[in-house]
């Protein structure tokens, strides 16, 4: 079975992988962002709601808060980042994601566009 990527309007990508939702910013965030040169990451265990802010991301050309795609508890977070934080810009939606979370209602994916939605998104912003 195909592994489904999810998205929000604020450009955050989430992947369900063994019932885990992975999550990060997508391609087209990092590359409005710049080089990306410090990510703070959240604390595992924290609890944060939809919509919430769950970390920072700092480029060359702003910082921007990184909002949680749905409901759910911080299980593990992408450490490379600290040293690494480029690997953001390089593959935004593998090798540079940002936290792993539990999440309380898979009900909420379905408020969050499929991948065809977000192009279309996308394209309307350019």
């Amino acid at each position: 079975m195909a592994v489904k990527t999810y998205y929000t309007r604020e450009h955050e990508w989430v992947r369900m992988e063994d019932g885990v939702a992975v999550c990060g910013i997508t391609d087209y965030a990092q590359t409005q962002l710049g080089d990306v040169v410090y990510v703070e990451l959240p604390e595992v265990g924290a609890e944060i709601a939809r919509d919430g802010e769950a970390a920072v991301v700092e480029s060359t050309k702003a910082a921007s808060d990184v909002y949680a795609p749905l409901t759910g508890t911080i299980v593990a977070v992408n450490d490379r980042l600290e040293e690494s934080p480029d690997l953001v810009n390089e593959s935004a939606e593998d090798q540079g994601w940002f936290f792993r979370m539990e999440i309380g209602d898979e009900g909420e994916l379905d408020e969050l566009m499929d991948e065809e939605a977000y192009q279309a998104f996308v394209e309307e912003l350019d």
